[in-house]
């Protein structure tokens, strides 16, 4: 298998910030991609915010974040994370998108999105949100 699960934080117009502190508290390096840079901006005082981002570092650490649009629902402490499924194989990411939507409500069809080339969310019976995706080269 080769599929990595990484955490992946939720924030609103805070997840830059939130990356920044990580960055300098684990090492590792900070990439940020705005609603602007991906030319999908609903909210013109939004438009710097990240719609993806990470901090990652060579011995493993790995955690995401995104700031959450205000036109959806959010609230600090609550929806603060999902669990990312990450891996290069759009078949593997395929079969385990089918395995996880048994009675799953779907957020986001897997689909190919501006970022990835299949990307999906879903929230399983269990009330845990998932976002699967094959990964894609970031060269911003």
């Amino acid at each position: 298998m080769s599929v990595t699960t990484t955490t992946h934080l939720n924030f609103r117009g805070d997840a830059r910030a939130a990356l920044d502190h990580y960055g300098s508290v684990f090492g590792g390096r900070v990439t940020a991609v705005t609603y602007k840079d991906t030319g999908n901006v609903p909210n013109e005082n939004e438009a710097d915010w990240v719609v993806w981002g990470e901090v990652a570092d060579a011995d493993g650490f790995h955690v995401m974040a995104y700031d959450v649009p205000s036109h959806l629902p959010w609230e600090q402490g609550d929806s603060s994370f999902f669990v990312s499924v990450r891996g290069d194989d759009p078949e593997e990411i395929g079969f385990l998108w089918q395995k996880l939507a048994e009675g799953s409500t779907v957020v986001q069809p897997l689909a190919p999105s501006q970022w990835a080339p299949l990307y999906g969310m879903l929230t399983d019976r269990f009330g845990v949100t998932w976002v699967l995706d094959v990964t894609a080269p970031y060269n911003g």
